[in-house]
């Protein structure tokens, strides 16, 4: 009796307070009149009767006591029915205005009992009750099993101690329980244990029924000279189906490439923020050094990459997979981040990239064009470009399955990479004509005109009103939006050929209509590495998220979410999948590039890559740009012998005033000059025209211009008449 009337007291309680501060109750009104205990009692007793409102004010109470989630686990856990409160949760997570609540809770309490199971003194008091009863040994077991790889210290002293051969049996079936994530930690240890407990680790590694183990288990086979351990390495071997006579090098390399694609079953906790990696110590043991997710699987990569070349320097294709894991640390590597496996006083990816040569790091432009790693690709072509002469530019391999990634890049769906691409192959002045060599000078004229242009796709099927919300959206950041598509992709098929590059897609669509539009986009050349934002219903979000987790090109976010961070997520989204939009300077700075180059091709009269196929969209670049970069774009134009190059040369400088007016017919001059007059007689008349300017320099200009047109005397002899004239006069004066 005593125990319900204190419920109805605090129910009454809350009841007074909800309806008094509207549920925005100071944490120390209510913090003397109920314990944690009593907060999450009513919790439940509230979820269970619906009352969600009253659940909702006492579940944020408890959440901002601030407990620790090892102090909510034991709350949870010290006495209570966990059935209750596991039924109270799960409603809760229904509940759309508990939805958020819920999550902590349940976030909060899985972390606690990740976080009690990895204590150090929770891991060794487990491994002591494996010999106790079986009821200790099953709780045990399953503790130790949800540690995860944070036992494995303690676990391989105690399976490699001599004394207590019951507890050393337990010990050797939890870590076969474990499964692949012993066996970084045992291989790691391996080499440095004496004989005979690399014979004992080699056994269990045996009873791991994985196959990642394989590569150490080779190395200390063709290694060692100990002969038991060689014994217990062949039976390891040959019990994960491995031949003894493989090479140790290319098993490392293997599966160096399994952790360079980031494969799941290689990934011990792939939703938290840190993984592990080892080393061994004499003194200490193992050694656990916790390293941030977004670079482990290179610290891994290049770990076993040098393994690999360890036993076989000459493989240029593990040195590239090394290159490209390290050049990949560096673009996922958070900012401001001391990265434990490679240490700041090491040289930065490029340095060595450069020092391989364009031949390896062609390979890695190879893997990062079919891994769609637009970033990757990106650092590979600066390397190449840095030593690489057009024969290796161009080539790699010999006979069927020679290859040219360099090539394939000028066909890559990001702007950036065509761009860097064809300035490289630009640069390098070829000789020998190369297919695809009538792409580069039209990729370098693109840069100078359509860099800075930003186009984003919407897909919200039939729903008109939402597609308007996000074009105007879209607008006001500065990008073109495509035509709706009401019925998918192949309704703008047309649109999205035109142009220049789809910087980003939007979603606001179900479930299954998103992931359909993703499909479609991958399987389109132009859009297969656009980045895409997903915006969806808190239905719909995280079976979404689960599906994409490992796409960085795939941004899910819930639907209601305000303008400012709708703005951030499209800009975030860009950053990652891409490298963020090209910004105004970055823009110049390819037009300025692309233009030397396309100079430079003009000058040497390259006999490959012809500079004429730039005149129309350097023609409409004329127009468009202004100050320096115009000038730029008339000095490539005056190399180009076509009349509508020097016709559009004229019409600028007509346009044009002041000093730009007079570098303007300097340029027409040089046209001319190169190529003789290709001027129709209607702009041959304006330029005589102008030659009679007031203003001295624009004159001077204009007349050297005729004189670089070489026009018939007709042209000239009036001028001498006049000026000679005007003499005269002012001699008779």
């Amino acid at each position: 009796m005593g125990r319900s009337q204190g419920r109805l007291n605090r129910i009454a309680a809350v009841v007074a307070l909800t309806f008094s501060v509207g549920f925005t109750v100071p944490a120390v009104a209510q913090t003397d009149e109920r314990t944690n205990e009593e907060l999450l009692a009513d919790f439940e007793h509230f979820m269970l009767i619906a009352n969600y409102e009253l659940a909702e004010a006492v579940g944020v109470e408890l959440v901002d006591r601030g407990l620790s989630p090892v102090e909510y686990v034991e709350l949870v856990e010290s006495g209570r029915n966990i059935r209750r409160y596991e039924q109270a949760l799960a409603r809760a997570m229904n509940v759309p205005a508990l939805e958020d609540l819920a999550a902590s809770l349940d976030r909060l309490y899985r972390q606690g009992r990740l976080d009690r199971s990895r204590n150090p003194d929770e891991i060794a008091r487990n491994i002591g009750l494996l010999t106790g009863t079986l009821r200790q040994q099953q709780i045990a077991r399953e503790r130790l099993v949800a540690a995860g790889e944070y036992a494995l210290p303690q676990l391989l002293d105690a399976a490699i101690q001599r004394e207590n051969p019951e507890l050393r049996a337990r010990v050797i079936g939890v870590l076969r329980d474990l499964g692949r994530q012993s066996i970084i930690p045992l291989v790691t240890a391996i080499p440095q244990l004496d004989a005979a407990r690399q014979e004992m680790v080699a056994d269990i590694l045996g009873q791991i029924p994985y196959r990642t183990s394989l590569p150490f288990l080779l190395e200390l086979h063709q290694s060692t000279n100990s002969a038991p351990v060689r014994e217990a390495a062949r039976r390891a071997i040959e019990r994960r189906e491995g031949r003894v006579d493989a090479s140790a090098a290319e098993m490392y390399r293997s599966l160096a490439e399994g952790y360079y694609d980031e494969r799941i079953e290689l990934t011990s906790f792939a939703e938290e923020s840190h993984q592990l990696i080892w080393r061994y110590d004499a003194g200490l043991g193992l050694v656990m050094i916790p390293i941030r997710t977004e670079v482990f699987h290179e610290a891994m990569a290049m770990d076993l990459a040098e393994r690999s070349m360890k036993l076989n320097p000459s493989d240029r294709a593990t040195l590239a997979l090394w290159l490209a894991s390290n050049f990949s640390r560096e673009i996922d590597s958070p900012a401001e981040y001391q990265n434990p496996a490679y240490p700041n006083t090491r040289r930065e990816a490029m340095y060595y990239a450069v020092a391989a040569g364009p031949m390896v790091s062609q390979l890695v432009l190879a893997r990062a064009i079919d891994k769609s790693d637009t970033n990757l690709a990106r650092l590979a072509i600066a390397s190449i470009a840095e030593t690489a002469g057009s024969d290796s530019l161009i080539s790699l391999g010999e006979g069927t399955e020679a290859r040219s990634p360099l090539l394939e890049a000028l066909r890559y769906p990001d702007r950036r990479v065509r761009y860097e691409a064809a300035l490289a192959l630009g640069k390098s002045q070829p000789l020998q004509n190369f297919e695809g060599a009538n792409r580069v000078v039209p990729i370098l004229a693109s840069a100078v005109r359509d860099a800075a242009r930003r186009t984003a796709l919407v897909a919200t099927g039939p729903d008109r009103e939402e597609y308007d919300r996000l074009r105007n959206h879209l607008e006001k950041l500065g990008f073109s939006v495509l035509p709706p598509a009401d019925s998918g992709l192949a309704d703008i098929a047309g649109p999205i050929a035109d142009a220049p590059a789809v910087d980003i897609i939007v979603t606001s669509l179900s479930g299954d209509s998103t992931r359909s539009v993703i499909e479609q986009s991958r399987a389109n050349s132009k859009l297969m590495v656009t980045p895409v934002l997903a915006l969806l219903s808190g239905e719909d979000l995280e079976p979404t998220r689960r599906v994409y987790m490992r796409d960085t090109l795939v941004e899910a976010r819930r639907r209601a979410i305000s303008t400012e961070a709708l703005t951030q997520a499209i800009n975030d989204v860009i950053e990652v999948g891409s490298g963020g939009l090209i910004s105004d300077a970055e823009a110049t700075a390819y037009a300025k590039r692309s233009l030397g180059v396309l100079r430079d091709l003009a000058v040497s009269r390259n006999p490959v890559l012809a500079i004429n196929d730039a005149s129309a969209t350097l023609i409409a670049a004329l127009s468009e740009k202004s100050g320096s970069t115009r000038l730029d774009v008339a000095e490539v134009l005056s190399h180009i012998g076509r009349g509508e190059a020097q016709v559009a040369l004229v019409d600028a400088s007509l346009r044009a005033q002041g000093s730009e007016q007079i570098a303007l017919l300097g340029k027409v001059s040089q046209s001319a000059k190169r190529h003789g007059n290709l001027l129709p007689e209607r702009q041959v008349s304006r330029v005589v025209d102008l030659s009679n300017s007031s203003d001295f320099q624009v004159a001077t200009a204009a007349a050297a211009l005729m004189g670089a047109l070489e026009l018939p005397n007709a042209g000239v002899v009036p001028m001498i008449l006049r000026d000679g004239g005007h003499n005269n006069a002012r001699a008779g004066r």
